[in-house]
């Protein structure tokens, strides 16, 4: 069974950090792409990171730009979020996911694997 399992998360003050981890199992993904969405209470689902399969190219909403990196293990099936300078507008359910395409996009109905979710809480 192919799973992606999530670990971090937690509550952090504004201006604070937080890394999100994200684990393939059941198969690898160390030659596809991985991303981070998120889903703030109210709203939708929407794009926040995606690494390409060599870990060449990363891509980033507007919102996190220069305050969240994301990155990839050497054997390629961890991906980790790292949060920094949070916000309070950085709360949500964070989820990653895996597409078995090569080509990475910002599109969450692109990824096939979903993981279980992580939420993030930002006190200001």
């Amino acid at each position: 069974q192919v799973q992606l399992v999530q670990s971090g998360g937690g509550l952090a003050q504004a201006g604070g950090s937080l890394r999100l981890s994200c684990t393939a199992s059941g198969r690898s993904f160390n030659n596809k792409p991985m991303a981070w969405f998120r889903q703030a209470p109210g709203k939708e689902r929407e794009f926040v990171a995606v690494i390409s399969f060599s870990a060449s190219s990363t891509y980033y909403a507007d919102s996190v730009k220069g305050r969240f990196t994301i990155s990839r293990d050497n054997d390629g099936n961890t991906v980790y979020l790292q949060m920094n300078g949070l916000k309070p507008e950085d709360t949500a359910v964070y989820y990653c996911a895996a597409r078995i395409a090569s080509y990475y996009t910002v599109y969450e109905s692109d990824y096939d694997v979903w993981g279980q979710g992580t939420q993030v809480i930002v006190s200001s």
